[in-house]
């Protein structure tokens, strides 16, 4: 089998033909290794292979590997549901957050970020299936969001872009139907707000990033693919 730096070349493969498929430019697309479930060392031969850049998803499980790689270049990303009560660990550890879906959600992570004296980039999660079981704005709703975001001027925290997971089961056409939409959704807000604050577009996973890099993810977030199969395994 394979092993964790082998797959990460086939997929940083794939995403560059993906890119140059679609005419863009591969650099500007950003692998990040959701590395939830997995041990230390899985991590410790990412990082030896030269990637930078990984996803957590639960605090838990991203608390027992992020202190081992302080002194590291790693760059983490919280890509998971996040309670408004566990802010304060996220604005100390992780630089990225994708998941915000709410002005409360913010607020509390830029308390939190200037108590430690950090920033935190942040993305606003779109509920782009309007899936009463999943989290996020609903896409009508996003504009009303982000105005009122940019409005109350956080401080410590950025707002970057937006985040959204793939219909769940939806077949390629359906997935490129639901990125198209995240594009011009990404693109109309940076027009009404400015490209600052609209700069990135994190959709697509192990399934389905080579049709969100074709329609415009500047963040894609790779877990099995990367990993393989995942299980719980002791750290």
């Amino acid at each position: 089998m394979a092993d964790c730096s082998e797959r990460l070349k086939v997929v940083e493969e794939r995403l560059q033909f993906a890119a140059r498929k679609a005419g863009r430019d591969p650099r500007r697309i950003t692998l990040i290794a959701v590395s939830k479930t997995q041990p230390k060392a899985r991590v410790a031969e990412l990082l030896s292979a030269g990637h930078r850049q990984f996803g957590e998803s639960t605090l838990q499980d991203a608390m027992s590997k992020i202190p081992h790689f302080a002194s590291s270049e790693a760059v983490w990303h919280f890509v998971g549901h996040l309670q408004s009560n566990k802010a304060k660990l996220v604005s100390e550890h992780f630089s990225w957050v994708h998941s915000v879906d709410t002005l409360k959600l913010a607020a509390r992570i830029s308390a939190a970020a200037v108590q430690v004296d950090r920033q935190v980039n942040i993305l606003l999660q779109v509920n782009i299936a309007k899936d009463p079981a999943k989290f996020g704005v609903s896409p009508d709703e996003v504009p009303a969001v982000a105005e009122h975001l940019l409005e109350a001027e956080l401080p410590g925290v950025v707002l970057k872009g937006l985040m959204a997971i793939g219909p769940q089961g939806a077949d390629p056409p359906g997935l490129q139907r639901a990125f198209a939409r995240m594009r011009r959704l990404q693109e109309s807000c940076a027009q009404k707000f400015g490209p600052e604050w609209f700069a990135e577009l994190s959709i697509g996973m192990s399934g389905d990033f080579e049709v969100a890099v074709a329609e415009g993810a500047t963040m894609v977030r790779v877990g099995t693919a990367i990993f393989g199969a995942r299980e719980k395994i002791n750290n």
